[in-house]
């Protein structure tokens, strides 16, 4: 694995199943990370949209891989890097009742050119930002 690729594990208290929903289907991912003009499928395209603005495309890429509740893969950009593409990996595994995801970004580097510590700080920090909201929407699927 490559120094610049950013890797994130996060334990949420839900099945496989229920986080699976939230990482495919558009309604969900807006709850968490940013509205989706569609569910996610593979082999097709997928636009997330900027809900805090005017509801632009914000990010965009192509489902290379859908093994559900186990893993994602998919071509990821943001508009910086001005199409350039990078690759995210999701994994799903069961942890103590819950399910463990982890998230490995790359290809930043080489997409960023030089502007690669910039664009790796913003995106690690976006990462964090958005799994703390996907905590929050775990937290809130249980029962009190």
């Amino acid at each position: 694995m490559s120094a610049t690729t950013i890797t994130k594990t996060v334990f949420l208290n839900a099945p496989r199943d229920v986080v699976w929903s939230f990482l495919t289907e558009k309604d969900k991912l807006a709850r968490w990370f940013h509205p989706a003009q569609d569910d996610l499928k593979e082999g097709e395209d997928f636009t997330l949209l900027d809900q805090h603005g005017d509801m632009q495309k914000i990010c965009w890429g192509k489902v290379l891989e859908m093994r559900p509740h186990e893993s994602l893969v998919y071509t990821f950009t943001v508009k910086p890097l001005n199409g350039a593409m990078t690759t995210v990996r999701w994994s799903l595994e069961n942890a103590a009742g819950g399910t463990r995801l982890s998230l490995s970004h790359e290809g930043i580097e080489e997409a960023a050119g030089q502007a690669a510590f910039q664009m790796l700080s913003a995106l690690d920090a976006g990462w964090d930002a958005h799994f703390g909201r996907l905590r929050e929407v775990a937290k809130a699927l249980q029962p009190a």
